[in-house]
């Protein structure tokens, strides 16, 4: 074998790890959009061969905003190099804090205590916020989780800590279990003509992010490796992605 295919086989023998959430009509989705329509073309007894079309949003299931999603300017995803979509993982574990505070937003001092324990941020990494939230995805009425005003009590990262990891670390890409970056508190609280102030401010640093992931408990804090796929439509904000963790075991 080629040194290629030998690291290839080197990293099959590692876990990987499914961040990916199905696409189903019955998903939660953010206000903006429609469910997924499948449509079926032909079938296999009909003609030999199953063809469908699917009507589905950019933000559909686990999907990857590119900055051009709130950027003017910003890069949409084919622009994106494919270096840029396989990197370092990085996992912040705070799903004990979520369970005491449903919209708990991760802080610089959050950033710190992960430091302590793991060694600086490396640049050019892919930093994930795990809550656990992705086990809510069963409904959008579980998912949201409004409280008696209608506020979305929803977990997700402050400001502060996103211009930490971007400005001071010279992180890639961040990724979160949630639809949308900002805490569902703190997205209530915001600047009606400039909502989501927090996943405003990251892609406007011209950087991507993931949302909507899964599984993240079960991926360390550090040492693994992310791949980040998705179809090239030309100049497109966002769309579903692929995405999985090659993690040590």
């Amino acid at each position: 074998m080629s040194k290629l295919q030998d690291l290839l086989a080197q990293l099959k023998g590692y876990e990987w790890v499914n961040l990916t959430h199905d696409i189903t009509k019955e998903m939660p989705l953010y206000q903006a959009f429609e469910p997924l329509v499948p449509n079926i073309i032909t079938t296999l007894e009909e003609t030999g061969s199953d063809n469908r079309t699917y009507t589905l949003a950019t933000s559909h299931g686990t999907h990857t905003d590119a900055p051009a999603h709130f950027m003017p300017g910003g890069r949409t995803f084919d622009e994106i190099d494919l270096k840029e979509r396989v990197l370092p993982l990085c996992v912040v574990h705070v799903e004990d804090k979520v369970l005491l505070d449903n919209g708990y937003a991760a802080t610089v001092d959050d950033l710190l205590a992960w430091e302590e324990v793991n060694g600086r941020f490396p640049e050019e990494s892919f930093v994930a916020l795990s809550t656990g939230w992705y086990h809510k995805a069963v409904d959008q009425e579980t998912f949201e989780n409004r409280n008696a005003d209608g506020v979305e009590v929803t977990p997700g990262w402050s400001i502060p800590a996103l211009e930490f990891l971007s400005r001071e670390r010279g992180v890639t890409a961040i990724g979160h279990e949630t639809l949308n970056t900002d805490s569902g508190v703190e997205a209530a609280e915001s600047d009606a003509e400039l909502p989501l102030p927090a996943q405003r401010f990251w892609l406007s640093e011209n950087k991507f992010q993931v949302e909507m992931l899964r599984n993240l408990d079960l991926v360390p804090a550090t040492g693994s490796v992310i791949f980040v796929t998705l179809p090239h439509v030309k100049g497109a904000p966002a769309f579903p992605s692929e995405v999985w963790a090659v993690v040590p075991k």
